[in-house]
């Protein structure tokens, strides 16, 4: 088994029939329709889906042989992982938050900054959290403006901040 790739948080159940609620950790919701089976959090059991249906914010999921409440309630808060071999291919300009996460970020000038820690998904986009030298967060917009370049080869990412942004 190859990196894994986190593409779901299971955030509750739905009905009485086994269906999971799924907060999507793709821009790709219907990446879900092209997934014969996921894997939760580190584990090496396969769970086959079943259906898979759409609601405004969440994927509903259902595995087979996962038919009833009772056996799916245990799975909330676990995350949907999916083997880097089922990896789509992505547009240009587009990565893969697990290749951004631990990646170093230096700026326009060469001056070494820090790593990539997590990034926050909101409404409107990305935002790379950085831990930097002083074992600090600074927050950088993932738009082109500040972020100009991304070396998934050389592992950086190069920023362009604004005054007072770090």
């Amino acid at each position: 088994m190859g990196k894994m790739l986190k593409v779901g948080k299971i955030v509750g159940t739905h009905g009485i029939k086994g269906d999971l609620k799924v907060f999507p950790l793709t821009d790709y919701m219907e990446r879900f329709e092209e997934l014969n089976w996921v894997y939760m959090d580190s584990g090496s059991e396969k769970f086959y889906i079943k259906s898979v249906k759409y609601m405004p914010t969440v994927v509903l999921l259902s595995f087979k042989g996962y038919e009833d409440i009772n056996l799916v309630k245990k799975f909330k808060n676990r995350y949907l992982l999916i083997d880097e071999s089922q990896r789509r291919n992505l547009p240009e300009d587009t990565h893969y938050m697990a290749d951004i996460i631990g990646m170093d970020i230096y700026t326009v000038e060469n001056e070494y900054v820090g790593k990539v820690k997590d990034i926050i998904q909101t409404g409107s986009g990305e935002i790379y959290v950085i831990e930097d030298k002083n074992d600090e967060e600074i927050m950088i917009p993932a738009v082109k403006e500040f972020i100009p370049e991304i070396c998934l080869e050389e592992g950086k990412i190069i920023i362009d901040p604004i005054e007072g942004m770090i």
